[in-house]
């Protein structure tokens, strides 16, 4: 079993090994989704700058990080973004406590939720945010796209 998901862990250093999670996570999205995910921009390097902008969230094993989300307060929101859960950790319930710890953090901040975007083509995600208490707010394009590339949703606290 897992402990509580560490929020802003000071000791977290293995941006690396966090970005190679992220692409393992994410590398079902390849051909998918148009545009591609801004996570094909990203280096370790610029995870590290954005875990100083926003708030990290991360489950580790054996230090070795193996689910995270990272946040940020986005309005009267918490807006989540990056979830992810390594493949061999899948089906253990951490997505869902990955939320439920950015939702405790968004209550002690006094936000009204949570909000995220996922894109149009990830049905499957839209149905796993449904089930976790989100419901569709919205659709917007990426520059340059004259159609939605992505629906937001959010979840009341």
């Amino acid at each position: 079993m897992f402990d509580l998901a560490e929020l802003n862990p000071s000791d977290f250093d293995d941006w690396q090994a966090l970005l190679a999670l992220l692409n393992r996570a994410f590398a079902y999205m390849e051909g998918r989704i148009d545009p591609p995910s801004s996570l094909t921009r990203m280096t370790a390097q610029s995870l590290r700058e954005k875990a100083r902008d926003e708030d990290l969230f991360l489950f580790r094993r054996n230090s070795r990080p193996i689910a995270c989300l990272f946040a940020n307060e986005k309005g009267t929101h918490y807006y989540i973004g990056k979830l992810a859960v390594d493949l061999d950790f899948r089906g253990q319930g951490l997505a869902r406590r990955l939320m439920d710890a950015a939702a405790q953090e968004a209550l002690r901040r006094g936000l009204a939720g949570l909000e995220l975007q996922t894109r149009v083509e990830l049905v499957e995600n839209q149905r796993t945010f449904r089930a976790m208490g989100f419901g569709l707010v919205g659709a917007s394009a990426h520059e340059g796209y004259p159609r939605a590339t992505s629906f937001t949703f959010r979840r009341p606290l």
